[in-house]
Order: C-alpha cells, then sequence, then structure tokens
C-alpha cells in the first residue's frame, strides 16, 4: 500500500535586493533622464549650482569609500583635486591637449603617483595617517607653488582658446540658442553629470563585487576579515588608488569650469576635504545614500546661509554637532533605521523558502 507524504524542503539563496529597489531603480532612472534635460529649460544660476552639487556628491562618495569602508580617515584629498586641476591646465596650456581628453589623463596620473604617495602613509596608522595625508598635500601645494610655467604661487587661467574647445560647445550653442559662456557652462553640466553618475556607478558595483565583499568586513571588523584570509593591505591600497583617480578626474572638471588656479585654491584643506567630511558624516558614512543626503543639504545650507558670513561657519558646525550628538549614524542612518529603507542594497542576506517534494 503507497502512502503520498508530502515533506517541506528548505532552500536558502544569497540576496541583496529587496522590495524597494525596483522602484527605486525607476524613480533614479527618472531623475537622471530630469538632470539630462535640465540645460534646455533651468537658468544658468541653477546649472552653476548643481555644478557643485555634482561634483562636492563626487568627493564625498570617493571619501565615503575610504573612510567608510576601507577604515583610511584621509584629510588629505584636496592632494589629488589640486593634482588634478594642475595636470589639466599643464596638458592644456603646455602640451596642447583637448580639455576633454585631458580629464581622464589627470585621473592616470593622480592613480600613478597615488601609488608612492601609499608607501609613505600606509606605514602610519589613525591619526598619524590623517595627519600624514594632510602633510603629502602640503608638499604637493608647495612643489606646483614652484612651477613658474604654472603661474607659480599665484596661479594662473586658461586662455579663451582653451575654455572654447571642449568638444560640444558649438553643437549646444546651436541647439539651445545660447552664447559661449552659458554653453560652456552647460557642457561642464553634462560632464559633471556624467562623473557623479559613473562614481556612484562605479562604487555601487564595488561593492556587490567580491572586492566589496571584502570591504564590508573590514568595515564591519578588520581583526575578523583578516583571520578569515582577507588580504587588508592589498584592498585598501586598491581602494586608495582608485579613489585618487576618480577625484583627479573631478579636480581637472572643477578647474576646467572655473577656468583659473592657484596653489592655495587647488589644495584647499577646508573645501576638498573638511566640506567634504561634512557631508559625509552629517548624511551617514557607509552608506551610499548617506554621501547624497548630505550634499544636498550642504548644498541648500550654503545656498541660503553663506550671506551671513561668519555665521555661516558656526551654522555649519553648529549642525554638524547636533547631527552627530542625535543621529550618530547621520540623517540617512536614522531614515533607514526607522523606516527600513535601502536604495542601494549590497548587504548580502540570507533567504530561505520551503518547497513541497513529493515522495511515494
Amino acid at each position: 500500500m503507497d502512502l503520498d507524504t508530502t515533506k517541506p524542503k528548505r532552500i536558502f539563496r544569497i540576496a541583496t535586493a529587496d522590495a524597494l529597489s525596483r522602484p527605486a531603480a525607476g524613480l533614479a532612472c527618472i531623475v537622471l533622464l530630469v538632470l539630462v534635460l535640465l540645460p534646455t529649460f533651468a537658468g544658468r544660476n541653477l546649472i552653476q549650482d548643481l555644478i557643485f552639487l555634482f561634483y562636492m556628491l563626487a568627493l564625498a562618495q570617493c571619501w565615503n569609500l575610504l573612510a567608510g569602508y576601507a577604515g583610511l580617515i584621509s584629510v588629505g584629498q584636496q592632494a589629488f583635486v589640486g593634482l588634478g586641476g594642475y595636470v589639466l591646465f599643464a596638458l592644456t596650456l603646455v602640451a596642447g591637449f583637448n580639455p576633454l581628453l585631458a580629464i581622464p589623463v589627470a585621473g592616470i596620473v593622480s592613480a600613478a603617483l597615488a601609488l608612492p604617495t601609499a608607501l609613505i602613509v600606509f606605514r602610519l596608522r589613525g591619526a598619524y595617517f590623517a595627519i600624514g595625508t594632510w602633510v603629502v598635500a602640503e608638499v604637493y601645494r608647495l612643489g606646483f607653488a614652484q612651477v613658474k610655467a604654472l603661474g607659480g604661487g599665484t596661479g594662473t587661467s586658461l586662455t579663451p582658446s582653451v575654455t572654447s574647445s571642449v568638444p560640444g560647445i558649438e553643437w549646444i550653442k546651436t541647439l539651445l540658442d545660447v552664447r559661449t559662456p552659458a554653453a560652456r557652462d552647460i557642457a561642464s553640466y553634462w560632464l559633471a553629470l556624467a562623473l557623479v553618475v559613473g562614481t556612484l556607478a562605479f562604487v555601487y558595483l564595488l561593492l556587490r563585487s567580491r572586492h566589496g565583499l571584502a570591504l564590508g568586513a573590514i568595515r564591519d571588523r578588520e581583526a575578523a576579515a583578516a583571520s578569515l584570509g582577507v588580504d587588508i593591505t592589498r584592498i585598501k591600497l586598491a581602494v586608495y588608488v582608485a579613489t585618487a583617480a576618480v577625484t583627479g578626474m573631478i579636480g581637472a572638471l572643477i578647474y576646467l569650469q572655473k577656468a583659473r588656479i592657484s596653489p592655495d585654491a587647488a589644495f584647499s584643506v577646508l573645501d576638498w576635504t573638511a566640506y567634504v567630511i561634512f557631508i559625509t558624516v552629517i548624511g551617514g558614512i557607509g552608506t551610499i545614500e548617506g554621501p547624497i543626503i548630505g550634499a544636498v543639504v550642504f548644498y541648500l545650507v550654503q545656498r541660503y546661509l553663506a550671506d551671513f558670513g561668519a555665521w555661516y561657519l558656526i551654522l555649519l558646525g553648529t549642525l554638524g554637532i547636533l547631527v552627530m550628538l542625535f543621529a550618530p549614524r547621520g540623517l540617512w542612518g536614522l531614515l533607514s533605521g526607522r523606516y527600513d529603507l535601502t536604495l542601494f542594497p549590497t548587504r548580502r542576506r540570507l533567504e530561505t523558502s520551503q518547497t513541497n517534494e513529493d515522495q511515494s
């Protein structure tokens, strides 16, 4: 006599996406489309503001990858911003490069110089590493201040022939019926948008990869990650060099849009590191979403409070202190913890499901 029995079978799988991932991806595509088309109906002031927002967000994502995941608390990322800017000026003014081609070359040069820099600063730990990165940035600043061909200590400007030679400017003038300065801003806007989207994609895909799994382990507990066979030094070096390359390209784009560079401005610890740290910390360090929230908050604060002079910096510092006291994980950490939100899922989790297997 045969008896039918139903035996539950448990299936395990590793997942990263959740119920919010698809709607978030759809919303991101809509936002990206709007941003691409924005120059067709937005004013020049908004375009310039968004250029600033884009490169601050890209810089914050790079610093977040360094500090939030690799544990490298650097206060010297302005070294690669200035380096990228000066490489672009040298290539365009001295070597006659096309500005668009000079941007990726600036990234390559920044990555190449990050290797010997890492050999020095990686010997340091904790606060000494942070101070060491700042000292290296000062060395770069003093070094470029001696280069007379690039203006020495007072800096130099791009010639109109260079700023107008960015591919697409004539096409933009014809398409949107704007003057050359406005067309140059629109070209810089699209370049900045492409760079920030590329930076977000790079960070997201890296964190979803096998190397991202190692970075997540380093972030959560470095000693445990090392005991499981993660090559801590190699992973940190790769992240340091990669972020240097991206930061160098961002620096090149910043000073292509500004069209003037000087050592004090290009290697400013306040503009390119302190503000970036502020953005990352108030938004939420160790997350992709955090720097996005932080960059928007920083832009709004600067947009509406910068006219208050010294009070602006006081208010900025007060905001940072309040967030660290009442939301230690940042504004995004506060939201995600309360509402269980994840827009860029990178954490792996174990999911189980049951099926029925018939046996006779």
